[in-house]
């Protein structure tokens, strides 16, 4: 099994070669773009950043969507002036042309002028053999402006504290991105494809759950 990326809109972007040796160099990643199909990752302004800097991710090609039927104003902001599709997801490509996958750029949260992305923290706290899943938004903080909140689903037989996923983390990730506050839940609500529904994480009680 190898990985791929893609999306209604842009058909299939990329995918990893069919090579034991890259998947294993190349781990994360969701392979090289297509034949014809290109890739850009920008800033906020829309321009090119760096090797290895993660952005917005943008995709250009014949298989990428020409807009949407009869939606003008999702049109105007679902591409750039010059006709590439924001595919709201963040990522970055590297050295070689590999494309990674960061998070989706709605799930972003800003703590203390710092981006963070909520899937790299919840991948570093998936780590700790005590977590069984884990969820991670972005709150309203008073000093940071935003500060994550981690809901944490324990393993059986596990007396987990907000300290012991605190220096767990702080191993993996930088300092900023640690959760500030922990909150531990039986279940989290979900669709019915079974996907968190974090946007209600903040408004269900732990007895509700």
């Amino acid at each position: 099994m190898v990985d791929g990326y893609g999306s209604t809109e842009t058909g299939t972007v990329s995918g990893m070669p069919l090579s034991k040796e890259l998947i294993g160099n190349k781990a994360g990643s969701v392979g090289l773009p297509g034949p014809l199909t290109a890739v850009r990752v920008v800033d906020e302004r829309d321009e090119d950043v760096s090797i290895g800097v993660s952005g917005e991710i943008l995709v250009s090609g014949p298989s990428v969507t020409p807009g949407y039927w009869n939606q003008p104003e999702e049109n105007l902001t679902a591409f750039t002036t010059d006709g590439w599709f924001r595919t709201g997801d963040v990522g970055r490509v590297d050295e070689d042309g590999y494309v990674f996958l960061i998070d989706r750029q709605k799930n972003m949260f800003i703590s203390g002028g710092e981006n963070v992305y909520p899937a790299e923290v919840e991948a570093a706290m998936a780590e700790h053999p005590g977590v069984v899943d884990v969820a991670v938004v972005g709150v309203p903080d008073q000093f940071w402006g935003e500060a994550g909140r981690a809901y944490i689903v324990a393993a059986p037989g596990f007396q987990l504290t907000h300290a012991d996923l605190v220096d767990h983390c702080r191993s993996l990730i930088a300092r900023y991105k640690v959760p500030r506050e922990t909150v531990f839940v039986g279940d989290f609500p979900r669709t019915g494809s079974g996907k968190v529904q974090k946007h209600l994480l903040a408004d269900v009680s732990v007895a509700r759950l």
